[in-house]
């Protein structure tokens, strides 16, 4: 783990902590990664941000622009300080080492599906169910379409990849008969 991401999640289990505190977990989860999505799409503004000629207090002005009307007191405090700080570059870990978090202390898990088709409604719930009872937590699926997997799927839940796909057989064989 980088000394960004230690970093980040520091942040991401006080803020946690601030947000349990108030019933607001979910929401604070749902503000952050709509903030990481609108950096994302802007990556100018995330070059502003971490400028270093750029004043504090003109980057926390920036951010109460962008942000600051639609996201609770809470996450505007925790943007505001990594700024003070010098830490926007740590912005976007702390997202995701927030979802971890979050997610740990909730029992939940984000399982990322990548099939060659869209999944329906039933198909994501018996996923859900069945990666469930294998880690012992509420699943939460987001689901891909990867053609390039001809058949079966694909799960990670956090570092873990379950692959049941067509492609991923097929390359387990080949591997096999070139050891062979």
């Amino acid at each position: 783990m980088s000394k960004e991401s230690i970093v980040a999640k520091r942040y991401a289990k006080a803020l946690f902590e601030v947000a349990r505190e108030r019933g607001k977990i979910a929401d604070v989860e749902r503000e952050l990664q709509a903030i990481a999505d609108a950096l994302s799409a802007n990556p100018d503004y995330v070059k502003l941000l971490e400028h270093p000629n750029i004043s504090a207090a003109s980057k926390t002005e920036m951010l109460k622009q962008a942000f600051g009307a639609s996201v609770s007191e809470e996450v505007f405090n925790t943007l505001q300080l990594l700024v003070q700080r010098g830490r926007e570059s740590i912005l976007l870990d702390l997202v995701s080492q927030y979802s971890l978090v979050a997610n740990d202390a909730l029992g939940e898990a984000l399982a990322k599906v990548y099939t060659p088709l869209p999944l329906t409604a039933e198909e994501s719930d018996k996923i859900s169910t069945a990666f469930g009872q294998v880690t012992g937590k509420k699943i939460r699926i987001e689901s891909f379409v990867e053609p390039a997997l001809l058949g079966g799927l694909q799960v990670r839940i956090g570092d873990r990849l379950y692959d049941g796909s067509l492609s991923g057989k097929l390359e387990r064989i080949e591997k096999a008969l070139v050891q062979a």
